[in-house]
Parts: structure tokens; C-alpha cells; sequence
């Protein structure tokens, strides 16, 4: 199978191990959705998502099309190849229980069943515990089709109609990587009424990185990342050096 598609229903939560060479095309399909989602390293869950290194590294405050999203230990876990939004944030993190009752009320799925409103944050924690994670290995999260803006006090809030619906960005992984992802409001969402946005992923084999790859290119530092990719992966695929020694 060459592709795999699925839609990630409104309020839900997801994860994948995905292999490096992957891409994974995210599209918005009512518009004004949001993807909350984090990445770890499967062969070693203490290497994660750094947000704090991903825009400093790269000198920007908002994720688009050549950006590079870094892992703690200085490797790229994944590039944005493509991207119709211009816009992702990376610093509002998740919405909690306390968001959502504040909000819109409070309600649980053990009384309301499918009408109930999940929360970022608790969404996150039931997908991250499949993998042995818990509360202690939440790192700071995309916020994947929204845009925070910040007024002349320095109050953020979300900007709406960032995502117009049929909106995609392009993630291609440069290492095997374990997503973790949810499609609850933004924590600063503040819409009248609990809004439900669902998404569709496709999954495909990615092209290769050629010499002069936009995301690569970008900046220096985003060069200097794949080279500690290249270094991570060195050998791995069977490759040995041979040596020879003269008398």
C-alpha cells in the first residue's frame, strides 16, 4: 500500500509511530480546527519535541512551509514541506478541563456520552499512556492551523479564520518518530459553543532530501540538523566501513 488515509473525528485523539521518509499531509476539513500534537523518539521517549529550540534555532515565532520542528537533543524530527495555512503556533500548549468548564460548562462522557468536551491536555495523557508516558513527559505542544496574536499589553489571543476550510500542511519525518496528536479547541479558543473540527490525514512515502532541499537550506542551523540526523542514523542501514592497513 502505497498511501493510508483516515479522518480524525472533532474531540478525538490519535497516535502513530511513524518511519522516517514518511510524509503526513494534515488537512482542515470545515476550517478553524485545531491539531494539538507532540512528538517522541520511540527508541528513546526522554528525546522529545522541543518548542523553545524549534523558534530560536530558526529566529521566528510562527511554524510554516521550510520551518523545521527539533527534537531536545538537536535533530529534526520533522520538516514542513508544504503548507496553505502560513501560520502554526507552538506556545499556547494544550486546553485543559478547566478551559473547557469556564468556557462552556462542565461536562463528562459517563452523563453525556458523545456529547461530552474533551480537553487537550487529558486527551493527550490517554494516547501518551499506550506508550508508557505520563503526565511527567508532557513537552510543550504545535497547536497545528492556529495563530495567536498579542495586543499592545502583550495578551495573546487566537485569530479567527487562520485555517479556511480545505487548509493543509505537509510534515515529512527525517527521523522514525512517535506522534501523538488531538483535535480539541485551542486553549484560547472562544467561540460560543464547544467547536468540533474534525481533520483527514494521508500518509505517504516522501521524496528524498536532495542537496538543496528548502527546509535544509533555510538556515544554517536547520543544515547543522540534519547533519546530526545523519550522525543519529550513520550505519544504520547495514553500512560498515572497511579499513586496510600497509606494512
Amino acid at each position: 500500500m502505497n498511501q493510508y488515509q483516515t479522518i480524525i473525528p472533532a474531540a478525538s485523539h490519535w497516535s502513530l509511530r511513524v518511519r522516517r521518509g514518511t510524509q503526513m499531509t494534515l488537512t482542515d476539513i470545515e476550517g478553524n480546527a485545531n491539531v494539538g500534537m507532540v512528538f517522541y523518539n520511540p527508541e528513546n521517549l526522554l528525546e522529545r519535541y522541543n518548542a523553545p529550540d524549534t523558534l530560536k534555532g530558526q529566529h521566528t515565532f510562527k511554524l510554516t512551509k521550510g520551518h523545521c520542528l527539533y527534537s531536545d537533543m538537536g535533530r529534526i524530527f520533522a520538516s514542513i514541506i508544504e503548507d496553505t495555512v502560513g501560520w502554526h503556533e507552538t506556545v499556547s500548549g494544550n486546553s485543559h478541563a478547566s478551559h473547557i468548564e469556564k468556557q462552556w460548562g462542565q461536562r463528562d462522557y459517563q452523563n453525556d456520552r458523545n456529547g461530552w468536551m474533551q480537553n487537550g491536555h487529558d486527551a493527550m495523557l490517554v494516547e501518551m499512556a499506550k506508550y508508557g508516558l505520563t503526565k511527567a513527559d508532557i513537552t510543550a505542544n504545535l497547536n497545528l492551523f492556529s495563530r495567536v496574536g498579542t495586543d499592545a499589553e502583550g495578551n495573546m489571543s487566537l485569530v479567527d479564520g487562520n485555517s479556511p476550510a480545505g487548509s493543509s500542511v505537509t510534515l515529512r519525518f527525517e527521523m522514525d518518530t512517535l506522534v501523538i496528536l488531538h483535535t480539541c479547541p485551542h486553549p484560547l479558543n472562544g467561540a460560543a459553543s464547544y467547536p468540533k473540527k474534525p481533520i483527514s490525514i494521508l500518509l505517504e512515502k516522501a521524496a528524498p532530501v536532495a542537496e538543496d532541499d528548502f527546509c535544509k537550506m533555510s538556515r544554517p542551523e536547520n543544515q547543522r540538523g540534519f547533519m546530526n540526523n545523519e550522525l543519529y542514523y550513520f550505519g544504520a542501514s547495514g553500512t560498515h566501513l572497511e579499513t586496510t592497513a600497509e606494512a
